[in-house]
């Protein structure tokens, strides 16, 4: 007689995630204070480490202990769009990424999420918000922000270039892509990075041929899919 099949096994549960420390990524002190006061009240996290910039912060994370979760503003002196986020994530191993920024554009909170984040807090929220923020990383959820919907999500992406794309390129490459936005030539760029011209022309045929283009005109344009004003206009 044959057997009526198995009813589905239910949807796994994500393993809860202990969060026990924190490093602030913000340059603005009073809201830097303000907020590690707020963790350690609401979250009950007994150690908060502080930094104001993206090059601190990833120092940081590759000669200590990794946090438990990293709350990341996206507007620092030293961060260029999503790059700061990227590079984060890539020295932050297992750490969970909350974004706490002020920018709410749709879009931006999209980009961010593509890119590794794994919540979006709107700066100056209240205290129950970055409650619940955590709640959900300890759960192993994604927290969105109040009204956002995820399945907005794709609507928002920037078309190029694709976070595969930009992760590929190394610490170097990227800074010279950001020096090619700026409008330097290669011989600027080797004289800012003190190395040699055909260096900078190697190195700039391979972020092309990384950010799928042909130009430097088109890897202008495709660096700047990632920035924050080409986001926030869509």
């Amino acid at each position: 007689m044959t057997q009526p099949p198995a009813p589905p096994s239910p949807p796994e549960t994500p393993p809860a995630r202990r969060i026990a420390s924190a490093l602030i990524v913000e340059d603005h002190p009073l809201f830097c204070d303000a907020l590690s006061i707020t963790l350690q009240i609401v979250g009950g996290i007994t150690s908060v480490r502080t930094t104001a910039s993206i090059g601190e912060c990833v120092e940081l994370l590759r000669e200590g202990a990794l946090p438990d979760v990293v709350f990341l503003d996206l507007n620092l002196p030293d961060a260029d769009g999503l790059d700061g986020l990227l590079r984060v994530k890539k020295a932050a191993g297992e750490a969970a990424i909350l974004i706490v920024s002020s920018l709410t554009s749709p879009a931006i909170i999209a980009a961010a999420l593509d890119y590794g984040a794994s919540g979006y807090v709107p700066k100056h929220s209240q205290r129950h918000v970055f409650q619940a923020a955590l709640d959900a990383i300890a759960a192993g959820r994604t927290y969105l922000p109040e009204g956002f919907v995820l399945s907005d999500h794709g609507n928002a992406r920037p078309a190029a270039p694709t976070r595969a794309r930009l992760e590929s390129l190394t610490p170097q490459q990227a800074r010279i892509l950001s020096l090619i936005s700026d409008g330097m030539l290669n011989k600027q760029i080797a004289h800012e990075l003190s190395i040699a011209e055909s260096t900078v022309k190697a190195h700039v045929t391979v972020i092309m041929r990384k950010l799928g283009v042909q130009t430097r005109t088109q890897a202008v344009l495709a660096a700047q899919a990632a920035r924050f004003d080409s986001l926030a206009a869509r």
